[in-house]
């Protein structure tokens, strides 16, 4: 039996992950521990979690594996510079120490790292490097439940690859064909992410949530599609891309774009953080995002064509864009697509244990149930006990109920969410990942047409414009939305059926942004997007029993299916991990109700909730 711990690090968005004879066993991103948004640093507390939760040593693991092979990276560094010289001196100047200091020896690195998480004998390390895009792929395929499928693979970029096709069978990867840098779909994603404002490798889903307030009909919008395809990229018929440097600044400098170039491009300039968002801003937004959906759909093309597959599996930042992702469902080029819910570089430390575990060690594979992926729901984390829990609300002072079964909480929380209550809901373990899919989550009434306002403001302190998903019943999935599959992962986005859409006035999309945000479009306005779709999360009973249950309640009690379903923390901060987290982010916000397992903290005076025809009565009459 293989034991291999694979870790990314140093980057973004730092991840340890433990396999032991191919089954994944435990996945946890740094962030959540340290409680630094996409932190970067070496995952000490992660791997230390993944040891403790296999009860295995760093001794007794057969491999430890990086995600990336920092020569190749430092080789494109140098190369990029030589070619792109005398610019980017500055940039040089700053990279170079950076690298010859940590990055370039990188193996010390990583076992000062395991130093700080127990004793170990170095002799017995096994350390191995695998390439980016390879763990990408692992991370997809041998995750999925395919034994043989197309490969597409996505990011900004890895040593020198961006996007890659391949082809997966039983226990082995073959790469088809490569994009390299400087031409990368996620770069260019991240490029108008910058130029619009938003923080690059983390409001890159901004983004995305502002590109339906675009008009696709205006000129603007149409004029920004043309621009950007006569400057900026030229799309190929496989979905390859070239983007011209002269406008593009990421390769050496400092920034993302040569700012004074697209200024006269598009006609304005680079929105400042935090500044107020206009028309314009919400077109070029639609712009970015209609070509990289025929980027991707051009690529898929390409995957089928080369790899003669019925499914594709999906890696990669760029994977992540979940509208894209509907659209490639909707085209049905594959029969199956499997998206890997950690695409990023946090899921690279799961894949290059499976890259390792299947093509290094050549371990068997077999796909035994069919549609059942590896990664258990990505509920791959922390697990809280109850004595934790009673610990916390000792030292915090926290005033609680306890519920003395699932049925009696669940029928509890359905009325508080019903009578317009948000509620903090933590259960079981952690996912992995970035989607909060019903362990670490915020719930409310998606029926509610002041929720989407409330929470964005009130609870989440972010951007207004920000959509919420939706979590339904599996089973009633199709009573909502216009999914022909399941979505565990909230990583399709979908259209509401046309049943549910309330009718629009015919100068819809020439109102102001802010009355086409808060203008009513559905019976469910808190979970539909200004383009009638929703980002969805389908629940089946195996899958998160407590959170079907709710469901199951809630539709009881209100003929509806479905909970708005946000992450837990507020912006700029990770989810949370642990009840004293789950209680600061409650305490600190206008939350009302928190369900830590079976206690419920409130901060209102509780009423006798045991009492449940009295509750119901009360419920009734509101």
């Amino acid at each position: 039996m293989k034991k291999i711990l694979g870790i990314s690090a140093f980057y973004h968005d730092a991840a340890a992950a433990l396999i032991a004879d191919g089954q994944v066993i435990a996945a946890a991103q740094e962030e959540r521990f340290t409680r630094e948004k996409h932190t970067a640093d070496f995952p000490v507390n992660a791997i230390a979690y993944c040891l403790e939760e296999s009860g295995y040593s760093i001794d007794e693991l057969d491999a430890i594996v990086f995600y990336d092979k920092p020569l190749l990276t430092f080789e494109r560094l140098l190369e990029t510079y030589y070619a792109f010289a005398p610019k980017g001196l500055i940039s040089f100047l700053k990279a170079i120490p950076v690298w010859l200091n940590e990055k370039l020896f990188l193996k010390k690195q990583i076992y000062d790292g395991l130093k700080k998480v127990e004793n170990y004998d170095k002799k017995k390390v096994n350390l191995l490097f695998t390439e980016h895009h390879l763990a990408h792929a692992a991370s997809a395929f041998f995750a999925s439940p395919h034994q043989k499928s197309a490969i597409l693979t996505i990011d900004g970029v890895g040593e020198w690859c961006t996007a890659s096709i391949g082809i997966g069978t039983h226990n082995n990867i073959t790469f088809l064909k490569e994009m390299h840098f400087p031409h990368s779909v996620g770069l260019l994603y991240s490029a108008f992410t910058y130029f619009l404002g938003f923080k690059v490798n983390s409001g890159e889903y901004k983004l995305m949530g502002l590109a339906p307030y675009g008009n696709p009909d205006a000129d603007e919008t149409k004029q920004f599609v043309s621009l950007i395809k006569e400057n900026l990229v030229t799309i190929h018929a496989d979905g390859s891309i070239w983007l011209n440097q002269k406008f593009f600044n990421y390769a050496t400098g400092l920034t993302m774009v040569v700012e004074k170039k697209w200024e006269q491009l598009f006609g304005f300039p680079k929105r400042a953080v935090e500044a107020d968002l206009t028309q314009t801003h919400c077109n070029l937004a639609l712009a970015c995002q209609q070509l990289t959906e025929e980027i991707v759909l051009k690529m898929a093309l390409e995957a089928k064509k080369l790899s003669g597959c019925d499914s594709l599996c999906l890696a990669g930042g760029v994977a992540l864009n979940c509208v894209a992702n509907g659209k490639l469902l909707r085209k049905k080029i594959f029969k199956n697509i499997y998206v890997q819910p950690a695409a990023g570089d946090a899921g690279g430390a799961l894949g290059a244990a499976l890259a390792t575990h299947f093509i290094y060690f050549n371990q068997e594979r077999n796909v035994e149930n069919e549609g059942e992926d590896l990664m258990q729901n990505t509920y791959l984390g922390p697990y809280f006990s109850e004595k934790e829990i009673i610990n916390m609300a000792k030292k915090t002072k926290a005033t609680y109920q306890k519920a003395n079964s699932i049925e009696e909480l669940t029928d509890y929380i359905a009325q508080k969410i019903a009578s317009g209550n948000i509620v903090g809901w933590f259960q079981d373990k952690m996912e992995f990942g970035p989607r909060a899919l019903g362990n670490r989550s915020i719930l409310a009434d998606p029926r509610n047409k002041e929720m989407q306002k409330k929470l964005n403001l009130k609870i989440k302190y972010r951007e207004s414009f920000r959509p919420f998903a939706p979590v339904v019943l599996a089973e009633d999935s199709a009573n909502y939305f216009d999914l022909q599959v399941e979505s565990p992962y909230m990583l399709m986005v979908a259209p509401l059926q046309e049943a549910k859409r309330l009718p629009l006035p015919s100068d819809y999309h020439s109102l102001p942004l802010w009355e086409k945000l808060y203008f009513q479009r559905s019976t469910i306005p808190a979970i539909t997007h200004l383009d009638f779709s929703a980002r969805i999360q389908t629940v089946k009973e195996a899958q998160n029993p407590k959170l079907w249950q709710l469901l199951q309640a809630f539709k009881k009690l209100t003929a509806c299916s479905i909970l708005i379903n946000t992450s837990f923390n507020v912006r700029g901060e990770p989810i949370v991990m642990t009840p004293f987290d789950a209680y600061r982010c409650f305490r600190s916000t206008d939350m009302d109700v928190l369900v830590i397992e079976n206690y419920i903290f409130e901060k209102k005076e509780q009423p006798d909730w045991q009492n449940k025809e009295k509750w119901l009565v009360q419920f009734k009459s509101d």
